[in-house]
């Protein structure tokens, strides 16, 4: 196995029984993060047990309804990644949970092991979610932050979305989160889960180490495959002109103030001092004729 296929995940590779994708921390080699997509045909339900991680349910296209402890969330969910934000719920670990759908969908359920007393099973409504819009000109990209520090509670799951528009670049300047720097730096192992807009669509994935720590990752990514971060610089990540890419992050790592900390590549961080004098792609935010 070459360094690329060990942390490129095409779609369909690490499929397992009735998930379309299974990452967990032992199929990753490290402590915490994990992420399952679970597609449930019209009428389909499916039941979770979260072991001694912590997820969130969220839609990716479809409605569930989330029943657990004698509670039920109905999550409205959407049409696609790229149509709206979404609501979604948390599971904390040692409990089980019935995700079920009248007209079917995909839907994705990061996790993080946690050993810390669970929080209890919550909605969060899609009203909520701030959707931030970073950087400018070509690096111009939609970040919608459902469960970090400040957004919303967990004990070490972090998750967000980055929608970049077709020829944009994004996860750039290029960063890293693999080692403890207080004030600086936090370490957090990361999945990155993508779809790409329009038939045949594709982006670019990039990794590379630090020395002593060396990775080489340059995956050309479609709908559906997984790229894994244990360490190292990542960035960026290229859409293709003509199609719109779309990831989902998932975070999770030993610290326990559930941290958000990154470093720039001092080789590429003079980038961020060229957006002041450029506009924000007006692509962006997706979803805003919809949402009118």
């Amino acid at each position: 196995m070459n360094g690329a296929s060990k942390y490129h995940l095409p779609k369909g590779t690490s499929a397992d029984g009735p998930y379309d994708l299974l990452i967990s921390p032992e199929s990753a080699g490290w402590g915490y993060s994990g992420l399952r997509i679970l597609s449930l045909g019209p009428g389909e339900a499916h039941s979770l047990s979260t072991g001694g991680s912590e997820f969130l349910v969220l839609p990716l296209t479809g409605s569930c309804i989330v029943t657990t402890d004698g509670t039920a969330f109905a999550l409205e969910g959407r049409t696609g990644v790229f149509a709206s934000v979404t609501d979604f719920a948390y599971l904390p670990r040692e409990s089980q949970a019935l995700i079920s759908s009248a007209q079917g969908g995909l839907f994705a359920l990061p996790s993080a092991r946690t050993e810390q007393s669970p929080l209890p099973a919550r909605y969060g409504p899609k009203e909520d979610v701030p959707v931030e819009l970073r950087g400018a000109g070509a690096c111009s990209r939609q970040v919608n932050n459902y469960c970090l520090p400040g957004t919303f509670d967990a004990e070490q799951l972090l998750v967000c979305e980055v929608l970049t528009p077709g020829g944009n670049w994004s996860s750039y300047p290029p960063h890293k989160h693999d080692e403890v720097r207080p004030g600086q730096e936090s370490e957090l192992e990361e999945i990155y889960y993508f779809q790409v807009s329009g038939e045949g669509g594709f982006g670019y994935q990039r990794v590379y180490g630090v020395p002593g720590r060396p990775i080489e990752v340059l995956a050309e990514v479609r709908s559906g495959d997984s790229v894994l971060i244990p360490h190292g610089w990542h960035g960026p990540s290229i859409a293709a002109p003509g199609y719109d890419l779309y990831y989902l992050n998932v975070m999770a790592g030993p610290g326990q103030d559930r941290a958000w900390l990154i470093c720039d590549d001092p080789a590429h961080a003079w980038v961020r001092g060229t957006w002041d004098a450029q506009d924000i792609d007006d692509r962006l935010p997706f979803g805003a004729e919809e949402n009118d």
